[in-house]
């Protein structure tokens, strides 16, 4: 369950190309760090939030989470399937998760996402932060990421 409602902030990123920023989005939970962390590897739970949209259908989820592993995530959406992909290139349980991430449907570039979860007295911390988004979308980006910690706090609950 998360204890405060995520804040959204997006700024310019420093050594991203011209023209993206850096979208972070912190989230709050009641639950133990290694909670949140393993939501993210588990198919089963993973599958219930993560790039889930309301309406729509998840026809696979595909996690190798070891460093390198990949990850394969597909929702049918109005009638098309929406493939999210991407590789593992940091798995520090239960503080840091770091990954590349596209969406091809959208956009053949791939970006970054790193998450960080930090121990508090009660639960814990998440910062999520995703690299390299470009302008136009940041705001998008922003409410995607919220919507989705909205959803790992409903299955971790």
């Amino acid at each position: 369950m998360a204890l405060e409602r995520s804040k959204l902030t997006s700024r310019k990123a420093p050594t991203s190309p011209r023209g993206t920023r850096n979208v972070t989005v912190t989230r709050r939970f009641e639950c133990s760090p290694e909670s949140v962390f393993d939501a993210w590897l588990d198919p089963a739970k993973a599958g219930k939030f993560l790039f889930a949209t309301p309406g729509g259908e998840m026809t696979k989820v595909e996690i190798n989470a070891i460093p390198a592993g990949r990850f394969l995530i597909v929702e049918r959406r109005g009638g098309q399937e929406v493939e999210h992909l991407g590789e593992y290139f940091e798995i520090h349980r239960p503080r840091r998760l770091a990954f590349t991430f596209v969406v091809p449907k959208y956009s053949p570039v791939s970006t970054r996402v790193s998450i960080e979860i930090e121990p508090l007295k009660i639960g814990c911390e998440l910062r999520l932060t995703h690299a390299g988004v470009p302008e136009a979308n940041a705001a998008k980006t922003e409410e995607g990421w919220g919507g989705i910690l909205d959803g790992l706090a409903k299955v971790i609950g």
